[in-house]
């Protein structure tokens, strides 16, 4: 067992290099994600996506220039003891000392009913992450949100939200001074985790959540697995697609735009309209 979490370390490094590890480095750095003294909680969902943003904690703890400490956590909203035991294992095989701590989200969102429970678990799971940090003394919340999560959620903002916005690769807590959430997988792509997953014959949760097992996890029932459909629709007549999404929200011609809000104000064009005409004139 010991010898296999090494291969699979060799793997991120050297396999994945270009797909995982690069990108890894560069979200790292571009997006000064981890700073001198940081104590991180990693936090570990029982997925792929999150198993590997773990590895690769630790491989730019072992390889990198930058002092900092992490804490591994699992937390259980209610998962089925199958499901607690799977991600058990995998920590086992991968070598990643995880602390797990209990909560009854699932239950207490069945009883709410929401109209969208989804939606109600990802506050109550975000709220319990960061009353953990606080607890373990941490500064930042690593998540293991991936290129795909912010083009599908760009989209979800364009298409139902009316609005174009976008997951940030770090952004401030509103209600918990001095605690950052960050993205190191901001840039990988969720092919290359899957072939990385695959290629160490690696098992992990999906989802894990009562109430898309009742859907029969079935991805065209959710907005995001349409945003996903989307996406590999246009990709096969243009293969960058996503990475012009990407790009285009890093590029936004206020020039040529009708209105943008800042701060939670909102300004439009013609504010400005008749200042340049003035100036022209």
């Amino acid at each position: 067992m010991t010898e296999r979490y090494k291969e699979i370390e060799r793997s991120i490094i050297k396999t994945y290099r270009k797909g995982i590890w690069s990108k890894f480095i560069k979200a790292v750095k571009d997006y000064q994600l981890i700073t001198e003294n940081d104590k991180i909680m990693v936090c570990i969902s029982g997925g792929k996506d999150s198993f590997l943003l773990a590895k690769c904690m630790q491989e730019i703890k072992r390889h990198g220039k930058i002092n900092f400490e992490m804490e591994f956590v699992v937390m259980n909203p209610g998962y089925k003891p199958e499901n607690m035991q799977l991600i058990l294992e995998n920590a086992q095989v991968l070598n990643i000392p995880i602390k797990v701590f209990e909560t009854d989200i699932f239950a207490a969102v069945d009883v709410m009913q929401a109209k969208s429970p989804c939606y109600m678990c990802a506050r109550m799971r975000r709220g319990h992450l960061y009353n953990k940090a606080q607890e373990l003394g941490c500064n930042k919340i690593a998540l293991g949100h991936h290129f795909d999560d912010v083009i599908e959620t760009t989209l979800l903002s364009l298409f139902y939200g009316a609005e174009i916005k976008t997951m940030l690769p770090k952004l401030h807590s509103d209600n918990f001074a001095g605690i950052d959430l960050i993205r190191p997988l901001y840039l990988v792509k969720e092919a290359d985790i899957k072939a990385w997953k695959n290629y160490n014959q690696l098992t992990f949760l999906n989802c894990a959540c009562k109430f898309t097992e009742l859907a029969d996890n079935n991805l065209n029932l959710s907005k995001r697995g349409e945003m996903k459909e989307l996406i590999n629709k246009l990709r096969k007549n243009n293969p960058d697609v996503d990475y012009n999404i990407y790009k285009a929200l890093d590029n936004i011609n206020l020039n040529c735009v009708l209105g943008y809000k800042k701060n939670q104000e909102y300004h439009s064009f013609l504010e400005e309209f008749d200042i340049e005409k003035s100036s022209k004139d």
